[in-house]
């Protein structure tokens, strides 16, 4: 297990969607503990995904009430209602903003086992879960921002 360098955004590889993973193995494993043991000591951070550490695979990571929750291929399946977040990321500076995510939605995953899981998330839970799988799909929260509260103006 080890910490590793976050990628900020603008790098080329947030360009690309990730790729399902087709077998969980103990390399698998390692990643998900390095991403793990890297929100752990990310100021601010409830969710990492892979391709935040440079790795173009579908893993997350998000915080529990109970600990760390490690996701192989996350995809949300269900949404409903809406809810105004204040959202920031660590893989982009100084800005911050609202958006618009769903209340509540079900996800489905593999846990590091290989194991299928069904979640239910709502509010904060559901922010983190959806902020973490738009990740890996190519897309950041300021694609989503109906109002910033600091942006660098251009050129800064």
């Amino acid at each position: 297990m080890a910490i590793r360098t976050l990628v900020y955004y603008g790098d080329e590889i947030f360009k690309k969607p990730c790729r399902p993973v087709t077998e969980i193995n103990d390399h698998i494993r390692l990643i998900l503990d390095d991403l793990a043991d890297t929100l752990n000591i990310t100021p601010d951070c409830e969710v990492l995904a892979a391709n935040q550490l440079g790795i173009l695979r579908r893993l997350l990571v998000v915080k529990t009430d109970t600990g760390i929750l490690k996701l192989v291929n996350p995809v949300i399946i269900e949404q409903s209602g809406e809810q105004d977040c204040e959202e920031a990321c660590s893989s982009i500076r100084d800005i911050s903003g609202t958006t618009i995510r769903p209340q509540k939605i079900t996800v489905e995953a593999l846990d590091e086992t290989g194991e299928k899981i069904t979640l239910s998330a709502e509010d904060a839970f559901a922010l983190r879960l959806s902020h973490g799988i738009d990740h890996l799909d190519d897309k950041f929260f300021i694609e989503k921002v109906i109002r910033f509260d600091n942006k660098p103006l251009e050129g800064e």
